[in-house]
Formats: C-alpha cells, structure tokens, sequence
C-alpha cells in the first residue's frame, strides 16, 4: 500500500514538473514573440519595430534567428533616419494588407530621385523585398523615354571620354535606340525631379 502511494506521488510530482516546463516554454516563446526589435540606423536613432515588421526586412530577420532570437538590437550601417520610417510604414502597411497602387503613388509623391535612389538602396540593404521591386519599377518609370544625358545625370554617371567622332558613330549606328525620346526637362516633373503623383499612379501596375 505504502509503495503504491509512493509511486503515485513519484507519478503526480513527475505530471507537475512536465507541466511547469511546458508553461515556462510557452511563456518564453510569449515573451520572445512580443520582445520589440531596436534599428539604430547609421545616424545613431533608435526605432523600435515588432517581430511582424522586422520579418519584412530579410536582413534583420536573419540577424535574429542566427541568434536564436537573442538578439534584439541590430544596428543598419547602410540605413539613415530619412530612409528607416519610409521602410517602416512599407513594411507596416504591407504586413496589414493595405498596399495598392493608391498608397504607393502617394507613397512616392514627393520624393525627389535622390531620395527614392536612398530609399531603393536601403530596401536592398535590409532586403525588403516588396519595397525593392516597387522602388526599382519607380526609378524605371522616372527614366522612361529620357535621354542619355538625363540617364548620367540621374545615376551621377560621369560622361564617358570618347576619341573625336566616336559618340557621333554610336549616335548614327544606334539611331533607332534615341528615338521617342523625351524632353529632359518634362513637364510632369520639377526642378527637384518630384513626379506627378496621378502620373506615377498611371504606371504602377
């Protein structure tokens, strides 16, 4: 009788312990699940996402996992506090379902080329991948029928040293490659290279 209680107490110790380790699991799968992740981007400023946002950017979540989610801080050496909050409410809006061309022409509206060049360098930095194809498709759209000089100018190339005669050859030789093309100063866009938005709406499939 006495050995039989005695195993009965052993059993109903050993269910307790298995119970106390499954909560303390779930309780710090819980807490992990809800830890908020610190950016710092390169200009030293703090933003703090939730792991939903962080799994937008591929860098990030990488960071995280290698660490077994221990860490939850990641400094973006490549990433400024101009570009992070733009990223951040992509990514937001995207994680909610809320993306479409109405709040990516809006999105974009006043951007200037230079900073859509900073926002699609960063997207690919932290590998967000949605933000990158769109911001890839808005610089596409922005040298569209341009020529190019407007081309070099946009990407800050430096004009190449030709021989004498040599650009007026390739000029003649790839005549059919300059034609349709637009004036560089177009009207749908301004002196700090802003875009319509109604006109970025249109191109955005």
């Amino acid at each position: 009788m006495a050995e039989q209680f005695s195993s009965e107490m052993n059993t109903l110790s050993l269910s307790e312990t298995m119970a106390e380790q499954q909560v303390s699991s779930e309780m710090n799968t819980l807490s992990l699940s809800e830890t908020m992740i610190s950016l710092i981007t390169s200009d030293n400023v703090v933003f703090k996402v939730k792991p939903s946002i962080a799994k937008e950017m591929g860098t990030v979540q990488t960071f995280v996992d290698e660490s077994d989610g221990k860490i939850t801080t990641v400094p973006l050496h490549n990433v400024s506090s101009s570009e992070l909050p733009l990223i951040i409410k992509y990514c937001e809006k995207n994680v909610a379902g809320e993306i479409n061309k109405a709040f990516e022409a809006e999105f974009v509206k006043n951007l200037d080329n230079e900073e859509v060049k900073d926002l699609f360098l960063a997207a690919n930095y932290l590998d967000t991948k949605k933000l990158l194809d769109f911001t890839s498709q808005v610089i596409a759209d922005r040298i569209e029928n341009k020529s190019v000089e407007y081309v070099r100018k946009y990407f800050g190339i430096e004009d190449t040293e030709f021989l004498p005669g040599e650009e007026e050859k390739l000029r003649e030789e790839l005549a059919w490659s300059f034609t349709g093309v637009d004036k560089d100063e177009d009207e749908d866009e301004d002196a700090d290279g802003k875009i319509d938005g109604d006109k970025v709406e249109d191109k955005i499939e």
